[in-house]
């Protein structure tokens, strides 16, 4: 990119190097959205698919759309460093084309536009469309979002305050958080309108750990090599380590599922944990920021999400049934802190 900007000599060169960058980071943004297809809320619909139900699987995959829908608005002059772009010498008009020409570079651009002209569209549905794509393109413009949003988190007793703090600030960087947020919100505002009937509680609970349940398979997939080596200088046990992880991911979780079963909720977030722990130590894959996260592999993801299912119904029934969904998370965070402590010792 530097060289072949730095050998443009025309403004019309130098603006032809720079949209070529952009459309290469674009492109590379597109093809990561893929990511979703091993979310355990895709695979569950695609079980419902198989069941014969494909209103549940345009529910959960509409959900998806919504949620990508948002990063995938973002502005292309973002991949750009902005120190950098200040520096390069363009004119006033070469930066007021570029800034014309570059959200042509996103093909949400030019779906907006198309709905626009498109008779079968309604007003209110373009309206929609266009109301969530200038969030996404201007919201990481804003002051509190260049400052960072979540500097300010609340602080947690006990000497792993820094490390929950750390790992929340992750979960929240990642799209199953605001899945889950949106169904949650959903649900809530349902309720209090009156309109969500008794029965529908424990579904949406299910849904909502559902949506925020695959982060658990790859709890150290956004800490990166660097991540491992400070894990490494610190003088905290492996269980320690997954206990920081896992209050973080339950500081989520829990208040999401209170407006509906809380005692089920708590119990389905323990149990994904229960059967995340294993996959997360053993099975490390970079995990991007912005982007759903993804299973280990279809069969764990269906296993986990029968057993989240399974605890989240039981003890919705039998609320004592936590006391054991508890021992088998203590179980699971105990064995795999053991075996994350020798990974790193081998």
């Amino acid at each position: 990119m530097t060289a072949s900007f730095s050998q443009a000599r025309s403004g019309g060169e130098r603006l032809r190097a720079i949209l070529a960058a952009l459309l290469k980071a674009v492109k590379r943004d597109l093809r990561s959205v893929g990511s979703f297809t091993g979310n355990n809320l895709f695979i569950a619909g695609l079980a419902f698919l198989v069941l014969k139900d494909p209103g549940v699987f345009a529910t959960l995959t509409g959900f998806i759309g919504m949620v990508v829908f948002i990063p995938l608005s973002a502005d292309p002059l973002r991949a750009l460093p902005r120190n950098r772009l200040d520096i390069w010498p363009l004119s006033t008009e070469e930066r007021r084309l570029l800034r014309i020409l570059s959200p042509w570079l996103n093909p949400l651009t030019w779906l907006i536009a198309a709905m626009a002209f498109w008779k079968h569209v309604t007003v209110g549905l373009w309206a929609l469309a266009g109301g969530v794509f200038v969030i996404g393109f201007l919201l990481p413009s804003m002051p509190l979002a260049r400052k960072g949003m979540w500097r300010h988190l609340p602080s947690f007793p006990g000497p792993l305050n820094h490390l929950i703090r750390k790992d929340l600030r992750k979960t929240l960087s990642t799209l199953d958080f605001w899945s889950g947020a949106l169904v949650a919100a959903l649900s809530s505002g349902f309720r209090l309108a009156g309109l969500l009937p008794p029965e529908a509680l424990l579904p949406l609970t299910i849904l909502v750990i559902l949506a925020l349940s695959t982060y658990t398979q790859t709890l150290f997939g956004l800490d990166g090599p660097g991540g491992f080596t400070r894990y490494r200088l610190l003088p905290l046990r492996g269980w320690q380590i997954l206990a920081a992880k896992d209050a973080a991911f339950l500081a989520v979780s829990v208040p999401m599922a209170l407006p509906l079963a809380p005692v089920a909720g708590l119990a389905a977030a323990l149990t994904a944990l229960a059967t995340g722990h294993y996959a997360s130590v053993n099975h490390r894959a970079h995990q991007p920021r912005w982007r759903f996260s993804s299973g280990i592999s279809g069969g764990a993801s269906i296993l986990q999400v029968v057993a989240m299912a399974a605890a989240a119904a039981s003890t919705h029934a039998i609320p004592l049934l936590l006391v054991p969904c508890g021992g088998a998370y203590a179980w699971s965070t105990w064995r795999c802190g053991r075996a994350w402590e020798r990974e790193q010792v081998g």
